[in-house]
């Protein structure tokens, strides 16, 4: 009984919130219309990754088969490379990408010269604006044998230019370093702001007690930005999993698909660049997998995060 009353409370409540505040719920409106139909309607194709899909029939006209594309991508030599290959560029992007942003934080905060500080966040926060496509298309030419200026710069100093686009080897610092350009600037404002909120008085004692810049940043800025750095990296572990296949497609070559093949671009493969034999339900299979393995991912990092620094997610 007491359950019951408890629950009519809070409809009651929830009814009474939603006529004195309505105009903000109807602001919240498109962007729940947005996820409803861009994110969560295109859930029920995931079912597509049991069947041998027929694409002219659908999936009543398709062969259920259970798990069975799982166990051929499982299988498979391409699982081991496309799965080395992911969990590579992830470590990348981890031990470089993630940790430049919150450097790059600290040191536009405690530049003395405004002109610097401001000139810096420009420069590096700009190319998040810029098409994927762009970008890529700027590291094609950069990097180009004939008339990039990487390999002009080489042949300055007395090497051999090199065409880095077909080596496996350099796809996966060039590919890092893209990602850095683009997304340092945008990334460290979080941090910028996390920095911002730590009590000045903290600096003030620390100062007092004869702590250096070095120091302070190790002693006050690291501790009170390290839930905003913790959140952050959990939000970025799902995605560093599920790398982004657009521009990796954009970047690789025929010649560089041992490095540059990863979980998500297989599956694209499969689906819309297989030589006119797509197979759909291997490919939803393979995407379905790329999104457990992210959602595991999370969830154990979420664990280790709320025991060592009681810092989470949910």
């Amino acid at each position: 009984m007491a359950r019951e009353n408890l629950v009519s409370l809070r409809r009651k409540s929830f009814g009474r919130r939603l006529i004195n505040d309505w105009q903000l719920y109807l602001l919240l409106l498109p962007g729940l219309i947005w996820f409803l139909v861009f994110a969560y309607r295109p859930l029920a194709g995931l079912q597509i990754a049991f069947y041998d899909y027929n694409v002219w029939g659908g999936l009543p006209k398709s062969d259920f088969v259970g798990l069975e594309n799982f166990t051929r991508y499982l299988s498979s030599p391409d699982f081991k490379r496309t799965a080395i290959n992911t969990v590579m560029l992830a470590v990348w992007q981890l031990g470089i990408v993630f940790p430049f942003s919150i450097l790059l934080a600290m040191l536009v905060t405690e530049s003395t010269n405004r002109l610097i500080s401001r000139m810096t966040m420009t420069v590096t926060f700009l190319p998040y604006f810029i098409s994927a496509v762009v970008v890529a298309g700027m590291v094609v030419n950069f990097t180009s044998p004939s008339y990039g200026i990487v390999n002009l710069i080489l042949e300055k100093m007395g090497l051999e230019s090199v065409y880095f686009m077909t080596k496996p080897n350099f796809f996966r610092p060039i590919y890092t370093i893209m990602i850095l350009w683009m997304s340092a600037g945008y990334n460290s404002i979080v941090y910028i702001a996390a920095i911002m909120g730590i009590d000045s008085s903290l600096y003030e004692a620390a100062t007092v007690d004869g702590a250096g810049r070095i120091r302070r940043l190790w002693h006050v800025t690291l501790p009170g930005i390290l839930p905003t750095i913790m959140t952050m990296l959990l939000l970025n572990i799902g995605k560093m999993i599920r790398s982004g296949y657009e521009t990796i497609i954009l970047l690789y070559q025929p010649t560089t698909l041992e490095k540059a093949d990863t979980i998500a671009t297989y599956a694209y493969r499969l689906a819309f660049d297989n030589g006119g034999r797509a197979d759909y339900g291997l490919a939803t299979a393979v995407g379905l997998f790329e999104a457990v393995v992210a959602l595991l991912m999370v969830a154990i990092a979420n664990r280790a995060s709320q025991k060592l620094t009681s810092s989470s997610l949910w």
